[in-house]
């Protein structure tokens, strides 16, 4: 089992799991070209694809999702909420391979088992994903304004985990932000400042981990170095230890195993 992210960030969002030749693409926030050519870094092709699942209906997770899915021929699967706040991005002609799932029902596709879980955000119907093949599992948690019971006993125990670093509160508060805006970010609705990230990490059983990525940082409000510092104090390793999921570059190829 391996992950790898095309890019994390308000600008867009995408990032694929693979077990054996099955491959999900976790959210689409990019064009159609934009996706296919940060693939490309990953030597895939979109028709190595064998579905896309979405975590919400923000421009900046699902804005590409449906136009990318109808070019070439890859299902959908997607909570009902966010199917209807998320019909606007649908191509005019279309053939969409769309399926509605239950927040906290897993299913799965092919080799991979999905686990979605719902999370506290400002969008219709949002979840979050673990994602497993039988013996590993990857933890996906970003888009969120506060943790919660369910959040921590599901990610506990995981062998990797992409964990959401969105903002320092201070750089936040004393930045360039609408008072509005502010107070959305860092609302419970919100997203995960660096100090709440390391909070949740703190109480989930990492005995398992291989791999832990700081992920959907601000370009305004975050610095990487804040966001890994952070999270390792309470891992307990050095700072580059942690990884940084980029806006423009992602992550390469991580291996569970």
């Amino acid at each position: 089992m391996r992950f790898a992210s095309l890019g994390s960030g308000s600008a867009g969002n995408a990032l694929v799991v693979e077990v054996n030749n099955t491959r999900l693409m976790l959210d689409c926030g990019f064009s159609i070209k934009e996706t296919t050519n940060r693939l490309a870094r990953l030597n895939l092709n979109p028709q190595d694809l064998a579905g896309i699942v979405i975590t919400h209906e923000h421009d900046d997770h699902a804005g590409g999702a449906f136009k990318f899915a109808a070019r070439h021929h890859i299902p959908v699967w997607l909570t009902y909420g966010t199917l209807k706040m998320a019909e606007r991005y649908f191509p005019n002609q279309h053939d969409l391979q769309l399926n509605v799932i239950d927040s906290h029902t897993p299913f799965s596709v092919a080799d991979i088992e999905v686990c979605p879980y719902p999370v506290p955000h400002d969008a219709r119907e949002p979840v979050q994903f673990v994602f497993g093949d039988g013996q590993y599992r990857l933890g996906v948690l970003t888009d969120v304004g506060r943790t919660t019971v369910h959040i921590e006993q599901l990610l506990s125990g995981c062998d990797a985990l992409v964990l959401e670093c969105n903002h320092d509160s201070a750089m936040l508060r004393n930045g360039p932000y609408a008072a509005s805006l502010k107070k959305r970010v860092g609302g419970e609705l919100g997203h995960l400042e660096n100090s709440a990230s390391a909070e949740l990490l703190a109480r989930l059983n990492r005995s398992k981990l291989q791999h832990l990525i700081a992920a959907h940082l601000s370009a305004k409000n975050n610095t990487p170095l804040l966001a890994q510092s952070a999270l390792a104090k309470v891992a307990d390793c050095t700072l580059d230890w942690i990884g940084i999921a980029d806006q423009s570059l992602g992550f390469d190829w991580r291996q569970i195993s």
